[in-house]
């Protein structure tokens, strides 16, 4: 018999599952040319001509040591492209020194979560939040606490700061957000860092502030996502090439420690270990050497925001109320009737949304953007029966 706990997550995890069965389902009966598919978060976007470039030239090298082992941390070269990534993007010099390798924005946060939490910690998130933010805090034995958002998807700073207690080790925040496309403002970074330098004082240790941050470089509109490392210190970023080069089935990201992080040295040595102990044992070598070469580029951000504006005119067409994506490529309206039921509709019109439940919000739906624009447009009429069903079955 498999673990309890295993079978326990088999049930909290099943949303995106049960999306993904249905698709298939769907695709193999009416052609996957009809079904809109707006379930998984997987880009579509061609990477940028950088990375074929810079593969083939890898490739062409045929050198031994081009796939050999590394440092557990990552290739020094590697580590230095990436600090100075994130000293342009966060405004804070960085060190290589400062910056781990790592499978995936996935594989970041583990290792952060093994190096930091003892058995009980809790780990602070907003709510809705990515699906596996509670698996991973449990992995390594915290306790995930979610905290409601304000009815736009902004920080309730005050419910956060409530939340707060003797138990909780880290807060964790991600911006652009997954599922809501929410960039916080910089006055909501600031004032959550005041209050856990706050809170730092009055329990006499240091609380962390981990930054997810797999889409910093999907925003719309002209905006800047703020830097986590100019409000407070005892933070650390997660990042990730899965969105911003298209490139996540090669699994490569990093995890960058504050250079004025609280005992700095030990937080570093931890993370270096738990990036070997958990089985990961570094990011892949070619996917190191790829992203060094191409760390400043970056996917055509507009096709997503295209995207965005036909599926925003779509559901207001079809009058779901929404909170316009400020970035990411996912948009979470408000659904007229139970979230699981609303998505049943959807799919008698071959349209594939993800229950709001699967992210801790009830009452909405998930649609990801990272679809072309012929399968957008092709939904625009079932969103609208489906609302016409909707409202019809509750009256």
């Amino acid at each position: 018999m498999i673990a309890a706990q295993i079978k326990n997550y088999l049930e909290r995890a099943s949303w995106i599952r049960k999306m993904f069965e249905e698709g298939a389902r769907l695709k193999a009966r009416y052609g996957a040319e009809r079904v809109c598919d707006f379930s998984l978060g997987n880009p579509d976007v061609p990477p940028p001509p950088e990375v074929s470039r810079a593969l083939r030239e890898l490739l062409s090298e045929d050198r031994p040591e081009l796939h050999a082992y590394m440092p557990n941390a990552g290739f020094p070269f590697a580590r230095e492209a990436m600090a100075e990534k994130v000293t342009r993007e966060q405004g804070v010099p960085v060190s290589a020194e400062e910056v781990i390798l790592t499978c995936g924005a996935a594989g970041g946060l583990n290792i952060i979560f093994k190096a930091l939490l003892d058995p009980g910690d809790e780990v602070v998130f907003p709510s809705p939040f990515f699906v596996e933010y509670g698996f991973y805090v449990e992995n390594h034995g915290g306790v995930p606490r979610p905290v409601p958002t304000r009815p736009d998807f902004s920080l309730d700073l005050t419910a956060l700061e409530k939340a707060i207690g003797p138990r909780t080790k880290a807060i964790l925040i991600n911006s652009p957000h997954n599922p809501t496309g929410r960039i916080y403002p910089e006055e909501d970074i600031a004032g959550l860092s005041r209050i856990l330098r706050e809170k730092s004082r009055a329990l006499n240790r240091t609380l962390y502030l981990v930054s997810d941050e797999p889409y910093r470089n999907l925003a719309f509109d002209g905006r800047k996502v703020p830097s986590i490392f100019r409000h407070y210190p005892a933070s650390l970023v997660v990042g990730s090439f899965s969105k911003e080069l298209s490139l996540p089935g090669e699994r490569i990201g990093f995890v960058a420690v504050h250079p004025e992080m609280p005992e700095k040295d030990s937080v570093l040595a931890a993370l270096i270990l738990a990036n070997r102990i958990l089985g990961f044992v570094n990011a892949p070598a070619l996917a190191q050497r790829l992203v060094a070469r191409c760390a400043t580029a970056l996917v055509d951000v507009s096709v997503y925001e295209r995207r965005r504006d036909l599926l925003c005119s779509i559901l207001e067409e079809a009058g779901l109320e929404f909170v316009r994506p400020e970035g990411a490529f996912y948009v979470f309206p408000r659904t007229p009737v139970d979230d699981v039921e609303f998505c049943r509709l959807l799919q008698e019109e071959l349209i594939l949304a993800v229950p709001g439940r699967g992210f801790g919000a009830p009452g909405h739906i998930r649609l990801a953007f990272c679809v072309d624009e012929a399968t957008i447009e092709r939904s625009r009429e079932g969103f609208k029966r489906t609302v016409e069903k909707a409202l019809t079955q509750g009256r």
